[in-house]
């Protein structure tokens, strides 16, 4: 996705740059925006000449890649000059001899600001040692809380990183494609970046799983001619009622994305043609009153409900109380041709704007009627101050909090005083307690919705009025952890309950010890590894106050015949993520060490005697999944599926341990496992074991089958080399008489 041309001559160059610039320019005085073309003009020269001479790894100028994140800034995000000027010369102070100060002096402090806030986070979790700590997404969150201008910037940046991603290498390409699909695309869906999110997450698809997105994308376009047709002849009736109520308005049919596609086949194991919300209309109008912009949403709704079936369930009113990222609008779903449900979003040209922009339409529609999406930023930037205040250590833990209260979707209760309460979804009685005061957390015991008592950990849902229950003798518990989803409750929780804890992990510490003096062992590191890995726990600090609650007691004959079994890459990382690299070498045939390469995809070999990689159990891969590999503290490889959500984890905070991969060879020691469903009948049972195990000579280690009524169920575990023999076995068992689907089961 890159148009730059290599062996270009530096006239071209020039002309090329210029022109980049003019179409910033351009779209700058076409918008809505005071035209500050002066300052804008010199942030551009200023830039480019700072990196002048300058290339990135495609080989074009450098000044390239900062125009075009002024481009998005101002072309898809609607930010003003000083955005675009912080845009130019986001990598500026980073990159060059230049300091906060030349900036501040150029271009005044708020530029300078956004600027220096862009430069503490360059890389931020994702550069290739600041990976491994949580402190530089940190940083990012300091810097969206003085001033959110600096995330949308990165954003921006992360985007056009993306879409020029195919000149990096192919463990660089797995591991910002994984950082994006973590990190950057849930918060661009909490800044309700919708279009930003859906490319992100489409770019990120199609470097980890290119063969399946080319095959989406390529149905998708076969396909097309007859969506529109089916489109049109859903909204006809709809644009004639329009136009007789005199509407100004604009219909766009929506496609679901590659990647929302993708995720739907994998989690409900369906085929592509089965998925049946592909098709989406979107209706915007335009408005100028806006106390009239909830009644027109509900007309618009009436004319597809006069003319077509409208499913019960699928009525969403985001006009009365809009999602937390601001997003405002009228769903509905309606049965189409051919007996298509096809979902409608009823927008104004405002809520669109928002629905597209976010956060960052803020500046947009900054009046005195915008108190409402003030008080919901402020609201958002209160709660990263929250998750700020106790920060997780672990780089790991740090982001799933991040990820739980910043990027979950939201749920809305209400207080017996009727007040509204907005808590990441999955959030309990608990975290609303804490949520409303500390000292109401601490001492709560239950929960009342509706007149019913519910427990502490009981999940509340939209809607529900909740009344706390408190008693002066509770006191927190450490289990409360896991009924907890909010940061201020999981943070003041951990503050009260670290304090119980270091006395018992210092008398657990002491126990240990004797123990080993005891027993004549020496305390080293990877006896306490082996140990840990053992009783399965992550931290040494788990092992200390298990001890002192005498849950367990150490046996010095178990100790002595510990395993020294691989120890998890997750485990390992967790208890020692900044551990010393040792030389990069495995053994090859002869034991004699070589180095591996992590710049190079490393090939895997499940046919060799002793296969060169380790498969971790959390995604039990098989030759011809994508797949990708970790480099662990023994330096052997584990693989992982690309998509498993351990290695997701890893992606985003271990980076530099990535290793692209693929498989060459076949090997007849894989289990895995086929789910079979359809109508029962006698002797379909014998027909699904002669077909695999007589027809297709597949060893069949398992087979269980259950009935209820007409209808069956059946696992079957099978022993096989690759994917494609399981693609083979699931058409073959779709021909048996009755057998409705096939699928891999996880």
């Amino acid at each position: 996705m890159n148009d730059y041309i290599p062996n270009t001559s530096a006239e071209e160059e020039d002309r090329m740059v210029e022109a980049a610039y003019k179409r910033v320019l351009d779209a700058y005085l076409s918008s809505n925006h005071r035209k500050k073309v002066e300052i804008i003009d010199k942030a551009y020269r200023f830039a480019k000449e700072a990196h002048k001479g300058v290339r990135r790894r495609s080989g074009e100028p450098y000044i390239l890649h900062p125009i075009a994140v002024a481009q998005i800034v101002i072309s898809e995000l609607g930010l003003g000059s000083t955005s675009i000027c912080a845009a130019l010369l986001h990598d500026v102070v980073e990159d060059t001899e230049y300091t906060r100060d030349d900036i501040a002096a150029n271009f005044g402090e708020t530029v300078a600001d956004i600027v220096e806030g862009l430069t503490k986070i360059s890389g931020g979790i994702f550069g290739d040692r600041a990976s491994l700590q949580a402190e530089n997404f940190r940083k990012l969150l300091l810097s969206m809380s003085t001033d959110i201008r600096v995330v949308l910037i990165k954003m921006a940046d992360r985007l056009h990183n993306m879409r020029t991603l195919g000149s990096m290498r192919p463990e660089k390409q797995y591991k910002i494609a994984g950082e994006t699909l973590y990190v950057y695309a849930p918060l661009a869906h909490r800044l309700g970046l919708n279009k930003i999110k859906l490319e992100l997450e489409d770019l990120a698809f199609r470097y980890e799983h290119p063969q399946k997105y080319a095959e989406i994308v390529s149905k998708l376009e076969k396909s097309e001619t007859h969506r529109q047709q089916i489109v049109e002849e859903f909204v006809a009736p709809v644009r004639k009622k329009l136009d007789e109520a005199g509407f100004k308005y604009e219909i766009k049919a929506r496609v679901k994305s590659a990647y929302s596609i993708f995720n739907k086949m994998e989690n409900k194991k369906i085929p592509f043609e089965e998925i049946y919300d592909i098709y989406a209309v979107r209706v915007i109008f335009e408005n100028e009153d806006d106390a009239l912009e909830k009644l027109r949403c509900w007309q618009i709704y009436t004319f597809f409900t006069d003319g077509h079936m409208v499913h019960p369930d699928r009525l969403r009113d985001w006009t009365s109380t809009p999602k937390s990222n601001g997003y405002r609008a009228l769903h509905l779903t309606a049965m189409g041709p051919e007996g298509r449900w096809i979902e409608v979003q009823i927008r104004s040209r405002k809520m669109d704007d928002i629905a597209e922009l976010g956060y960052a339409a803020h500046w947009k529609y900054k009046t005195g009627e915008q108190q409402e999406e003030d008080s919901k930023l402020d609201s958002w930037m209160n709660t990263i101050k929250d998750i700020l205040a106790h920060p997780e250590p672990n780089a790991i833990d740090f982001l799933d909090t991040v990820k739980l209260n910043l990027l979950s979707s939201s749920i809305y209760v209400f207080t017996p005083k009727g007040d509204l309460m907005t808590l990441p979804s999955g959030a309990t009685v608990l975290d609303l307690a804490f949520t409303i005061h500390s000292e109401l957390g601490m001492h709560c015991i239950a929960g009342k919705i509706n007149h019913r008592l519910v427990p502490l950990n009981y999940e509340l849902e939209s809607g529900d009025q909740v009344e706390i229950i408190t008693s002066n003798t509770q006191t927190p518990q450490p289990e409360w952890m896991e009924y907890c989803h909010t940061a201020k409750a999981q943070n003041r929780l951990r503050s009260i309950i670290r304090k119980d804890k270091r006395h018992l992990c210092d008398r657990g510490k002491i126990l240990y010890l004797e123990f080993l003096e005891k027993e004549n062992l020496k305390p080293t590191q990877s006896l306490l590894d082996r140990i840990l890995a053992h009783y399965t726990l992550e931290k040494p600090e788990d092992l200390y106050l298990m001890l002192a609650n005498d849950e367990i007691n150490l046996n010095p004959h178990e100790i002595r015949d510990i395993n020294k079994s691989h120890v998890s890459l997750l485990g390992k990382l967790l208890r020692n993520p900044f551990g010393q690299k040792r030389k990069n070498s495995r053994p090859d045939e002869k034991g004699t060490p070589q180095p591996i390469d992590r710049k190079k995809v490393y090939v895997l070999h499940p046919d060799a005697e002793h296969p060169n990689y380790l498969l971790d159990t959390c995604c039990n891969p098989i030759p011809g999944d994508d797949v990708l590999g970790f480099v662990d503290e023994d330096e052997k490889v584990v693989v992982h599926k690309v998509s498993c959500p351990k290695a997701m984890r890893l992606k985003s905070t271990y980076g530099p341990r990535l290793v692209a991969t693929r498989w060459e060879g076949k090997a007849s020691l894989f289990t895995a496992r086929i789910t079979i469903d359809g109508i029962d009948r006698h002797g379909i049972l014998e027909e699904i074991a002669a077909k695999v195990s007589k027809d297709l000579d597949i060893n069949i280690r398992g087979l269980n089958i259950e009935a209820d009524q007409e209808v069956f169920h059946c696992e079957l575990t099978v022993q096989i080399d690759t994917t494609d023999t399981i693609a083979t076995i699931c058409r073959a068992l779709k021909s048996i008489n009755g057998v409705k689907s096939a699928r891999r089961s996880l």
